[in-house]
């Protein structure tokens, strides 16, 4: 999951590094996530795991970093699986 996410941050997040060479604990924000580029991130990784974010969910800290969202993209799949 870890390489679609990078992929997809890569893709969307529009950042002036590439993507694949950030720490998974790296700040995403610090390397140049705006707060546009978060709700590209967002729909992008929605239309990929075909998943939604609910609200509790959408804040700073769940973009901030590869593995914050890995963490998040987890539970949701999680989630989706048992209902």
């Amino acid at each position: 999951m870890r390489n679609t996410i990078v992929a997809i941050i890569a893709e969307a997040g529009r950042l002036p590094v590439p993507a694949n060479t950030l720490a998974d604990e790296a700040d995403l924000y610090q390397a140049g996530l705006t707060s546009f580029a978060s709700v590209q991130l967002m729909l992008a990784l929605e239309d990929r795991f075909e998943i939604e974010f609910p609200d509790r969910y959408l804040n700073r800290r769940s973009f901030s970093s590869i593995a914050a969202i890995g963490q998040v993209v987890g539970e949701l799949l999680s989630q989706r699986e048992a209902a």
